[in-house]
């Protein structure tokens, strides 16, 4: 293992690159043209342009050139980081038939995970509680009507696949959720590739917390406790807090270890986050979907535990830890002793 590969720009890239280098790994960035002056091109030990002329977003989703250039630059390690090709399977298990490592879940995680109604239903079975919504992505108007008079208003229109509140749409009433169908679906093949969306209740009123998971492949699973998100704009976190200001410990407790419960159930390996809400006017909970990578807002819970999150991802992989256990822990019963973290 020599060579890491980060398959995204700006300041993820720089950050990987960092814990990369720590760890005495070469680092390689791609970028599209419009990104020829970014920083993270200057970072990286080496640096090539990907996805000529398709644009700024569309050369970073270009699996085909990437596995390309990763192969010929003879990469080792691919991290997807955030956004882009970061929950998406068929990217990782591209990796994987390329003879390369996948810094993240396993490609069948990321299709079960990724999947928001799937993970949805894997809560379910891990007896973690769920708001109500579709059983499935819904894509026609009627459908949606049908399912929207059962559910309730206000609802919310949630992209299946994605993330950092692309494709989303509150409706208050019934005669708005065509058009708002619409606009979300549209939205969020613009920005995952993928118009699947879902249904689900709103909650106006509450608290979103969310779980840091840490596993590895060998059974292991930690949480590096929670964090508050709960000050956003347009569905994107403004402000996150960590550990939670005025929580009750027993929630806390209670969310950390839904959140161990569904790693486990579902075999979680790699950085995720676990995301709840809490309901204000009732005081419950539910379990709203998981992310399987690393987050933007990882780096506040380093500074609470002083663990470097996309370091630990690293260190995770086996392949890496059998050659370079030189340099941290081999697999999380190390990590439990070095850190004081509880596992699972």
């Amino acid at each position: 293992m020599k060579k890491l590969l980060v398959a995204n720009r700006s300041e993820i890239a720089v950050r990987i690159f960092r814990s990369a280098s720590e760890l005495n790994l070469r680092t390689v960035a791609i970028y599209a043209e419009e990104d020829r002056f970014g920083v993270h091109r200057f970072k990286a030990d080496e640096a090539y342009l990907v996805g000529k002329g398709k644009g700024p977003v569309a050369a970073y989703l270009d699996i085909e050139s990437i596995i390309s250039l990763a192969k010929e630059k003879k990469v080792d390690m691919i991290h997807p980081g955030y956004g882009f090709l970061s929950e998406n399977a068929h990217f990782a298990r591209a990796c994987e038939d390329a003879g390369i490592i996948f810094v993240g879940p396993s490609p069948e995680l990321l299709e079960r995970m990724g999947d928001k109604v799937a993970a949805k239903k894997a809560a379910d079975e891990a007896g973690v509680p769920t708001l109500p919504a579709t059983p499935n992505p819904v894509s026609k108007p009627a459908e949606a009507l049908k399912w929207g008079r059962k559910i309730g208003f206000p609802l919310i229109i949630k992209a299946a696949f994605g993330g950092g509140g692309r494709g989303m749409r509150v409706v208050h009433k019934e005669e708005d959720l065509k058009s708002m169908l619409e606009e979300a679906q549209g939205e969020a093949e613009r920005a995952f590739g993928n118009s699947a969306v879902f249904l689900e209740r709103y909650v106006g009123k509450a608290k979103h917390l969310e779980v840091q998971i840490l596993g590895d492949r060998k059974g292991n699973i930690v949480h590096l406790h929670e964090r508050d998100c709960s000050v956003q704009r347009r569905y994107q976190k403004v402000v996150e807090v960590a550990p939670s200001i005025g929580l009750d410990s027993k929630v806390v407790n209670e969310l950390c270890q839904a959140g161990v419960n569904l790693a486990n159930k579902v075999g979680y390996n790699n950085a995720g986050t676990v995301e709840f809400l809490l309901d204000q006017d009732t005081k419950e909970w539910f379990f709203i979907e998981m992310n399987p990578r690393i987050q933007v807002e990882h780096t506040v819970t380093e500074q609470i535990t002083g663990i470097d999150i996309v370091r630990s991802q690293i260190l995770v992989v086996p392949e890496f830890c059998v050659r370079h256990v030189k340099h941290g822990f081999s697999d999380l019963r190390v990590f439990k002793s070095d850190h004081g973290v509880k596992l699972s």
